[in-house]
């Protein structure tokens, strides 16, 4: 028995060796909800191989039970009376068989190894695991979504979300917690570190069960709450630290200066205050003088750009007037009596005023949709931004998607789709850019940017030679459960993802300026799976379609 125990823990150290090694990896996972849905077939795959090797396992371990209880038995008889029980010549015939054969038997199946069908499927699939980047992304990516719509902490670890069903609800542990605090601490970012550290110790507060200690978690909380300058607090948690683990050195040494500091900074505070009550002696009128207080004129700073981008994406801050709303109309359209639609037109809504957004209704079929996301699929690559100073393309954690580009030579759905644009929009497709299919990842988003290029940016998309990107037609795939707003900052709008939808707007003026109002971005998918496509419509083979004005 003692040679099989070794065996098995021999076999589940490789099997732990296995998972903790470098993993080589098709990189950033977590970018796409498309590419992550992978990882759970992989998983499932890797789960029934485990059980084929436990199921192996329990398997060697019954037959070595049997031998064994049908030892012990005998030897008990055996014992008893030695020289008699051998004198009986059958007896002596097993013993010697036993010990010569049968034990050698025993060794051969304790020592075979059934875990290396496991093994080689576990290496096999290897290639394919997320990597340290992956389980990084994916953690900023909880944090972002936390800041972005206002969560605690522990909303996030019941997993009680907005637009979550009870099927894919899921909690966080106390490990898990421990390890976003340990993540954001890596960034020296002390506010999170603080948050996920509190909600760990809450939970274990809580008696729940964990590999992760409460001194661990204060050692963490007091020192990002220090950071953060409070540290009277910081105090507070040193101390109950040490009540846990009066040996704690750093907390020993952590208590000393905390003390300190606290005592420092309050005779700071008590000369500051001294000091004010001697300034305001010596400069108080007299009583016929008395002296006039003025009257600070109240200012109003302009909000951050960051900050409306979030009131936006949470549904707040939308800066239309009900008399402007009133003037928002649904239609059906057929652009001009266009042929294609002249019979059956398409509903059109108008979104927003200015800048000028309509929603196409029901524009593209869940066929449709459903096949674009086939052929983009195997396609999808990190999505990259252009380098406004070097004009290279290059990934940025702003923009959190992977995405493809599909043309009528990969299907001829894609040209149906592309005549579709041009015969509601009037607007040529030839010069227009490849069709972009993107899908979001976890907390994915594309923080506030413009479509087309800017004056600063001369050579945008020169190398295309098409001019500048006069129009964005945007289809929406997927609905969103929550999050995934389409929003416009600098004038307050939001266009919510509705599947089978597009929304239409310019980013140049007719003159052939650009519209800086069309500065937008897509919210961080909150709960759900968002895929959208869009097609970038440039300036080239517009001429006749829309003319430039006679004067400026």
């Amino acid at each position: 028995m003692f040679l099989f125990r070794v065996k098995l823990q021999f076999s589940l150290c490789m099997l732990l060796s296995c998972l903790l090694q470098p993993l080589l990896a098709q990189g950033d996972f977590y970018t796409s909800i498309g590419h992550m849905t992978d990882l759970l077939y992989t998983e499932k795959d890797l789960v029934n191989s485990l059980k084929d090797y436990i199921r192996a396992e329990e398997s060697k371990l019954e037959q070595v039970k049997r031998w064994a209880d049908q030892l012990d038995s005998l030897s008990v008889t055996a014992i008893q009376d030695p020289e008699g029980f051998l004198g009986h010549p059958v007896n002596a015939f097993k013993l010697m068989k036993r010990l010569n054969t049968e034990w050698g038997d025993l060794e051969a199946l304790v020592l075979r190894d059934t875990s290396e069908v496991f093994i080689s499927n576990l290496t096999s699939q290897r290639q394919h695991f997320p990597t340290d980047d992956d389980q990084t992304g994916a953690a900023k990516a909880l944090l972002r979504l936390q800041d972005t719509y206002r969560l605690d902490a522990n909303t996030i670890s019941t997993g009680n979300l907005p637009g979550v069903t009870s099927g894919t609800k899921s909690g966080m542990t106390v490990e898990d917690c421990h390890e976003l605090g340990k993540i954001a601490y890596a960034d020296s970012d002390y506010y999170h570190t603080e948050l996920w550290m509190s909600q760990a110790l809450r939970q274990l507060d809580q008696s729940e069960e964990s590999t992760i200690d409460k001194v661990t978690v204060l050692d963490y909380l007091s020192y990002a709450i220090y950071q953060q300058g409070e540290i009277e607090r910081a105090l507070e948690f040193t101390k109950r630290l040490l009540t846990l683990d009066s040996e704690h050195q750093r907390a020993r040494g952590n208590l000393k200066y905390f003390e300190f500091q606290l005592l420092k900074q309050r005779n700071e505070e008590e000369d500051l205050a001294q000091k004010k009550r001697d300034e305001g002696t010596a400069g108080a009128g007299t009583q016929d003088e008395p002296m006039k207080k003025k009257k600070k004129k109240a200012f109003r700073e302009p909000l951050p750009e960051r900050k409306m981008y979030e009131k936006l994406c949470r549904g707040e801050g939308i800066r239309m007037t009900p008399r402007r709303q009133s003037r928002l109309f649904c239609r059906y359209y057929d652009n001009h009596r266009n042929p294609m639609y002249l019979l059956k037109p398409v509903k059109q809504e108008d979104e927003w005023d200015r800048p000028y957004i309509v929603r196409y209704h029901d524009i593209i079929s869940h066929a449709e949709i459903e096949k674009v996301k086939e052929l983009a699929k195997p396609r999808l690559r990190r999505a990259t931004i252009s380098n406004p100073i070097t004009g290279v393309l290059e990934t940025a954690p702003y923009r959190i998607s992977k995405s493809a580009w599909l043309t009528g030579y990969d299907h001829p759905l894609i040209d149906t789709i592309n005549q579709r644009i041009e015969d509601l929009t009037g607007l040529e497709m030839d010069t227009a850019e490849e069709l972009q299919v993107a899908n979001y990842g976890v907390g994915g988003q594309y923080e506030p940017h413009f479509d087309f290029g800017r004056k600063d940016e001369p050579d945008a998309f020169k190398e295309l030679g098409t001019g500048n990107r006069v129009a964005t037609w945007l289809f929406y795939m997927t609905d969103v459960a929550a999050g995934g707003a389409t929003v416009f900052p600098d004038v307050g709008a939001v266009v919510w993802p509705k599947k089978g939808s597009a929304v239409f707007w310019y980013n140049l003026f007719d003159t052939g300026e650009g519209d800086y109002s069309t500065r937008h971005a897509a919210c961080p998918v909150l709960v759900g799976n968002k895929w959208v496509s869009n097609k970038w419509i440039h300036e080239r083979g517009q001429e006749w379609r829309r003319p430039c004005p006679l004067s400026q």
